[in-house]
C-alpha cells in the first residue's frame, strides 16, 4: 500500500471525495504511470533543444504505416454524437449549472487553462461534479436572491478536461512524492462517477489537454485501460477527446487517433493554445515570430492549414472534428459591441461549418445560439458530417509552418500583452482562471500568448511598424505604465506580485515551459 500524505488540512466536506479507497485508486494510477510520464516530460526538452538548433516540426517516418493504412476509432455513443455546440468553463457551481442549462449539446467542465487550482477549487470542482453527474447540483446566490437548478430535460452531455501531464498536484503526496495533478483529476472523478453515469446511459468522457506526442496519448490510453480494470469497467468505457493545441500534436494527430482508438471520441483544435506553443517551439526562429495576437487569426497560413488537416484527419478516421473557441463576453452596458462581436462569432462559426467542422466551442451560454445557428444551416437533422472527407486537401509541413502573412508588431500589441498578461496572473493568483477581460473570456492560454510573444520579441530585437525594437527597456516602462493604471483602477489586489511572475517569465535567457509552474507555488 503506498503512502499517501495530505500537506493541506481536510475539510469535513471533502471527506465525500478523498475517501481511502479513492486515494488508494489514484495513487495506483499514478505509481503505475510515473515513470513513463516522467521519461516522456524529459523527451519534450529533447525535442526543444532540437528545435532550438534550428531544427522544425515534422511528420514522424518511424509511424508512415499508421497514417497510410486505413483504420478507424471506436464509434461514438449515443450522446457523444451530435456536438454541434459546446460550451466550457470552470468548475464553478453557478457557472457549471449555467452551461448545463445552456442549449449547449456538450459541457467541458475544465479543471486545467480556465480553473486556478488551489486546493479548494480542486476539492470543490470534484464536489460540483459528483452533483452534476447526478443531477442534483443546485446554487443559491443570496446576493441576488437567485436559486440556480437544473433544467428538467436538454442537459448538455458533460465532459471532464483533467490536467496536464506537466502539472502535479501539491496537496497530495504519494512515497513522498507529489502525484500528477492530471491522475488525480481523473481518478477521482472516475472513481465516483463512471458506474453511475454508464448505469444511466452515458460515461465517463474526457478532453485531455497539452499532448505533444502519440506517445503521450498512449499513456492516457493505458490510464484508461488500467482504471477500468481496476474499476471493473468495460474497455472502451471510457471516451476521450483530445485537444490539439501543440505544434507536435499538429503533426501525430493520426498516431494520437490510432493510440486511443477505443476510448476515441475525436479532435478539437485548440487555437489559443496552439499559437502559444507554436511560439514556444520555435522561439528561436526569428523568421517565425508572430504579430500582435489580434492579428494571428484562423485565416492566417499556418492557421488555416491546421484548422483544415485536423477535419480531414479527424473524418477518414471517423472521429468528430471539433473547432475552436469563441472567447467573447457579451457586454451588459453596451449593445453596439455585442452586435459587432456577435456578427464576427457567427462569420467564425460559419467559417468551421464549412471546413467541415462537427461542432465548435463557446465561452459564454449566451453565444450558444448564434454557433448553434452557423451549424444548423450547415448539418441541418445530421447529428455532423462525418462524410465529409475533404479529399480536395492536401496539408504537408510547409502548409503547417507558413506564417508569411500582413502583419506587424505594434506599440498596442506590446502594451496589450503587458496589460492582459498582468491581468490574468491577479485573477489567477486570486483564485479565478477564467477571467473576462475587454469582453473576452481569457484562460491560461491567452495568458501565456501574452508573456511568450513578449519574451520572443524582446529576445530577438523585434522592431515594431514605427521603426522602434522591442527591449527590455520598453517592457520595463510599459510594465510599469500599465501597473500603475491597474492598481489606480481596481485596486492593490496582488497585482504586484502578478508583475513580479511577469517578470519572471519574460526577463530570462531561458524559456520557462509554462506560466503556471511558477505561479503554482504562490498558490
Amino acid at each position: 500500500m503506498p503512502d499517501i500524505t495530505l500537506t493541506t488540512d481536510l475539510k469535513p466536506e471533502y471527506e465525500a471525495i478523498l475517501t481511502p479507497d479513492a486515494l488508494q485508486f489514484a495513487a495506483k494510477l499514478h505509481l503505475a504511470l510515473k515513470d513513463r510520464r516522467a521519461s516522456l516530460l524529459a523527451k519534450r526538452e529533447e525535442r526543444q533543444a532540437f528545435f532550438d538548433a534550428g531544427g522544425l516540426p515534422d511528420f514522424l517516418p518511424e509511424t508512415a504505416a499508421i497514417r497510410e493504412t486505413e483504420w478507424k476509432v471506436a464509434p461514438a455513443p449515443a450522446d457523444l454524437n451530435d456536438r454541434r455546440v459546446e460550451i466550457t468553463g470552470p468548475l464553478d457551481r453557478k457557472m457549471m449549472i449555467n452551461a448545463l442549462n445552456s442549449g449547449a449539446k456538450v459541457f467541458m467542465a475544465d479543471a486545467e487553462d480556465s480553473m486556478s487550482p488551489n486546493w479548494d477549487n480542486v476539492m470543490q470542482g470534484q464536489l460540483n461534479l459528483r452533483d452534476a453527474v447526478r443531477k442534483t447540483i443546485g446554487f443559491v446566490d443570496e446576493d441576488r436572491g437567485k436559486t440556480y437548478a437544473l433544467n428538467d430535460k436538454d442537459i448538455a452531455t458533460l465532459l471532464l478536461r483533467p490536467r496536464g501531464w506537466h502539472l502535479n498536484e501539491k496537496h497530495v503526496l504519494v512515497d513522498g512524492e507529489e502525484i500528477s495533478g492530471g491522475i488525480f483529476d481523473f481518478a477521482l472523478y472516475m472513481y465516483h462517477n463512471a458506474k453511475y453515469l454508464l448505469e444511466n446511459g452515458s460515461g465517463p468522457y474526457f478532453y485531455l489537454p497539452k499532448l505533444e506526442s502519440h506517445l503521450e496519448a498512449r499513456l492516457w490510453n493505458d490510464a484508461f485501460v488500467l482504471a477500468q480494470t481496476e474499476l471493473g469497467l468495460p474497455q472502451g468505457s471510457i471516451r476521450a477527446t483530445v485537444l490539439i493545441e501543440t505544434i507536435l500534436a499538429a503533426f501525430e494527430m493520426d498516431e494520437i487517433l490510432y493510440e486511443l482508438r477505443e476510448h476515441m471520441s475525436g479532435l478539437n483544435a485548440g487555437r489559443w493554445d496552439y499559437i502559444f506553443n507554436f511560439i514556444k517551439k520555435l522561439r528561436n526562429h526569428s523568421d517565425k515570430t508572430l504579430p500582435d495576437r489580434a492579428q494571428v487569426t484562423m485565416t492566417v497560413p499556418f492557421m488555416r492549414a491546421y484548422a483544415e488537416l485536423l477535419v480531414k484527419t479527424c473524418h477518414r478516421r471517423g472521429a468528430h472534428a471539433i473547432g475552436g473557441m469563441a472567447a467573447f463576453i457579451p457586454s451588459r452596458r453596451d449593445e453596439e459591441v455585442n452586435k459587432k462581436a456577435f456578427s464576427n462569432v457567427l462569420a467564425d462559426k460559419r467559417r468551421e461549418a464549412s471546413q467541415g467542422y462537427d461542432g465548435t466551442w463557446v465561452a459564454h451560454p449566451d453565444l450558444v445560439p448564434v454557433a448553434k445557428q452557423a451549424f444548423d444551416e450547415v448539418l441541418g437533422d445530421k447529428p455532423n458530417q462525418k462524410d465529409n472527407l475533404r479529399t480536395d486537401l492536401e496539408v504537408g509541413q510547409a502548409d503547417l509552418l507558413n506564417t508569411r502573412f500582413d502583419s506587424s508588431i505594434t506599440e498596442g500589441g506590446v502594451r496589450m500583452n503587458i496589460d492582459v498578461g498582468i491581468q490574468y496572473l491577479n485573477s489567477w493568483l486570486n483564485g479565478n482562471g477564467a477571467a473576462a477581460i475587454y469582453n473576452l473570456m481569457e484562460d491560461a492560454a491567452t495568458a501565456e500568448i501574452s508573456r511568450a510573444q513578449l519574451w520572443q520579441w524582446i529576445k530577438n530585437g523585434s522592431t515594431l511598424d514605427d521603426g522602434r525594437s522591442v527591449s527590455t527597456e520598453m517592457y520595463k516602462e510599459i510594465r510599469d505604465e500599465e501597473l500603475a493604471r491597474l492598481k489606480a483602477e481596481y485596486g492593490e489586489s496582488r497585482f504586484d506580485e502578478a508583475a513580479d511572475i511577469m517578470n519572471q517569465l519574460i526577463l530570462t535567457d531561458d524559456f520557462i515551459s509554462f506560466l503556471t509552474l511558477p505561479a503554482y507555488e504562490h498558490i
